[in-house]
C-alpha cells in the first residue's frame, strides 16, 4: 500500500483547507484509514479516522471543525478543516491500517503535509 497526501498550506485562523491521501497497491486490504498530526516538540496524534464501513472518529479538538470522508471508488480519503486555528498547525500524515489477518498486514504512512495556521 502506498500513500500519496497533499494539500497542506498556509491559511489564516478561521480559514478551511482539504487534505486528501490517494492509496495505490493492495488498497483492497485497507481497513481504517486515518489522519494523524505532528506538531513541533510534541507526539503524533490521531486527529480522524474512518472505516471501511464508513464510521467516523474524532479527537476532541477538532469535533465540530474537521470532517473525515472516503471515496472508496478513488481509494482516497480526505479530511476537511473548517474554522482552522493556530494549534491545528502541524506536519498532518495520512494512514492506512490493515488488519493482522491479512498477507498485508500493517501501518502504512503516507508522506506528511504541512498545514500552518496564522493567527
Amino acid at each position: 500500500v502506498q500513500l500519496q497526501a497533499s494539500g497542506g498550506g498556509l491559511v489564516q485562523a478561521g480559514g478551511s483547507l482539504r487534505l486528501s491521501c490517494a492509496a495505490s497497491g493492495s488498497t483492497f486490504s485497507i481497513n481504517y484509514m486515518g489522519w494523524y498530526r505532528q506538531a513541533p516538540g510534541k507526539q503524533r496524534e490521531l486527529v480522524a479516522s474512518i472505516s471501511s464501513g464508513g464510521n467516523t472518529k474524532y479527537v476532541d479538538s477538532v469535533k465540530g471543525r474537521f470532517t473525515i470522508s472516503r471515496d472508496n471508488a478513488k481509494n482516497t480519503v480526505y479530511l476537511q478543516m473548517n474554522s482552522l486555528k493556530p494549534e491545528d498547525t502541524a506536519v498532518y500524515y495520512c494512514n492506512a491500517f490493515v488488519p493482522y489477518y491479512s498477507d498485508y498486514a500493517g501501518d502504512y504512512w503516507g508522506q506528511g503535509t504541512l498545514v500552518t495556521v496564522s493567527s
